[in-house]
């Protein structure tokens, strides 16, 4: 009797057998593995150092000038007389009425330079130094040096009433390098606050909370399971008892 060609059909083999592909797939999953616990460290570490970097990159440079004017008493006032004053004159160093002086050679507004100058003095030294900032290294001089020649020429008019005068001690230059960060220090500073944010995230990571209260649950519920046992003992040794008094009285 000949095969139809339904019976061939039927006693073919299967092409392939699915598992192959199910066990491909137990393999790949396999592969990926849960990122380790301390995670956060080298992330924000990274982090932190890409944006320290950009920072240094992309910011313009800033340089810094300093002038120094001292104090100097006449022959009929006392030394510690000029150093009161020096104090006084480094306070009004950033004052309107100085600034309006210096506007002039300094070629800004006297509220940009306002915030480009400052004055600072020691209380052991009759002298005052002034800083001048700016984005190119000659502003940043001429910026000082014009601060420095208003204050030196508002103070003399004023020097025959105080007894003392206020003379320039060493004028300001352009500096050659620029007192702004560098990419690499600031690369490393950025690196450094990441690294501590991630220390930090590790310490008060949430999942290391939800563990630790896990673990005080179990402790107290293994603490009241076993109260519960010895509490529950004398409550069966009572039942035994009362069930051996009963077999023990009489029947009537």
């Amino acid at each position: 009797m000949a095969e139809t060609p339904d019976h061939k059909k039927s006693d073919r083999t299967p092409d392939k057998d699915p598992a192959p592909h199910g066990r491909r797939g137990r393999r790949i999953g396999g592969r990926l593995r849960p990122l380790p616990v301390w995670w956060p460290l080298p992330a924000c570490a990274l982090l932190g150092l890409a944006a320290g970097g950009a920072y240094g990159v992309l910011k313009a440079p800033e340089y810094a000038a300093t002038s120094y004017v001292v104090a100097v008493p006449d022959d009929t006032t006392q030394p510690a007389t000029a150093l009161g004053f020096a104090q006084a004159y480094a306070r009004i160093a950033t004052s309107s009425s100085t600034l309006a002086y210096a506007q002039p050679r300094a070629g800004i507004g006297a509220e940009q330079l306002r915030k480009q100058v400052r004055a600072e003095t020691s209380p052991e030294s009759p002298m005052i130094a002034i800083t001048g900032t700016s984005r190119t290294a000659t502003g940043a001089a001429d910026i000082a040096n014009a601060v420095a020649d208003a204050l030196s020429l508002s103070s003399n008019q004023a020097a025959k009433n105080t007894g003392v005068q206020l003379l320039l001690f060493n004028q300001a230059v352009a500096p050659a390098d620029p007192a702004s960060p560098s990419a690499p220090l600031s690369g490393a500073v950025g690196l450094c606050a990441g690294g501590l944010i991630g220390g930090l995230w590790l310490l008060a990571r949430p999942g290391r909370r939800r563990r630790t209260d896990g673990a005080e649950a179990a402790a107290t519920g293994a603490g009241h399971a076993e109260s519960g046992y010895v509490t529950s003992l004398p409550a069966q040794g009572e039942a035994a008892a009362s069930a051996s008094a009963k077999e023990k009285e009489p029947v009537r």
